[in-house]
């Protein structure tokens, strides 16, 4: 979609090209969602895509994903053989409502910063435990996990100006046995719910991460692995049944089922991985 109220498109090459931050700014990287529907209140665009970042980047201490990464080179790279989550890559990302021409131009940032309860990404790097290296406009940087960066749907910390540079999943998280269930309503729907197990193989702590039936990513963390009752529990304790998700994609009630069904199921295989 063309967007007639843009009067000018910047586009730095570093960080120090960036122009002051002004009413009307928006950051353009893949641009999915901005080109896809009237932006009446935007005159720039920031467009970043220039700045060169390395879209993926391993290391002993574990990989970092620039903000700018498409979802298909995403999908595409070839982890450590020693880093059990990497399955959680493919899942999420095919978890996607979009086409392969989405898949090359969306980036890993995009869909973070949009901050939509099912961002199939959000999924991902809340449950990798994740951190956000934020860039704000004045030169300051800050970071914050994944699960505080999205506050509720299209509602993230990020203040104007301010722009999401990076996202980096710990090695020690990244050799978590995993566990994953998604559902949508239709076969090619939005996520009406989406959680991901993990189980550390040393500590046995076990991690739960709930998200698309949830306005915003919750987490349940236990020293190890807990009962059905004890899981059962928390969820309904920090998310109350007003708490789930409503949109047309799933009805309350529905994604409450899912999401304890979901839990147990989680709970039960990765318990029998270690059995």
């Amino acid at each position: 979609m063309d967007l007639n109220t843009i009067t000018e498109i910047a586009k730095p090459r570093q960080r120090s090209e960036i122009p002051d931050w002004k009413p009307g700014d928006a950051w353009l990287a893949g641009g999915t969602w901005l080109f896809s529907e009237p932006q009446p209140a935007l005159n720039r665009l920031v467009d970043i895509s220039d700045f060169g970042w390395p879209s993926l980047q391993i290391s002993d201490q574990g990989l970092q994903i620039a903000a700018t990464c498409k979802i298909a080179e995403l999908d595409g790279t070839a982890l450590p053989s020693g880093w059990s989550a990497a399955p959680l890559f493919n899942q999420c990302c095919r978890s996607f409502l979009a086409s392969f021409k989405i898949w090359n131009m969306a980036t890993v940032g995009g869909n973070i910063c949009m901050a939509l309860p099912a961002g199939p990404m959000i999924s991902l790097t809340s449950a990798l435990e994740g951190h956000c290296t934020l860039w704000a406009a004045d030169g300051v940087e800050r970071r914050i996990s994944v699960v505080d960066f999205v506050e509720g749907p299209q509602r993230t910390v990020l203040k104007p100006g301010e722009m999401l540079r990076q996202i980096d999943l710990p090695v020690s998280t990244l050799k978590k046995r995993t566990a994953f269930r998604q559902i949508s309503l239709s076969p090619l729907g939005r996520s009406a719910a989406l959680l991901i197990g993990t189980l550390a193989p040393d500590t046995g702590e076990f991690l739960l991460t709930v998200t698309a039936s949830t306005p915003r990513p919750m987490q349940f963390s236990f020293d190890s692995l807990p009962s059905r009752e004890a899981l059962r529990e928390a969820i309904e304790a920090q998310i109350p049944k007003a708490n789930y998700y409503d949109d047309i994609h799933g009805a309350p009630p529905w994604r409450r089922h899912l999401t304890l069904q979901f839990a147990e199921e989680l709970r039960f295989e990765l318990g029998w991985k270690v059995s």
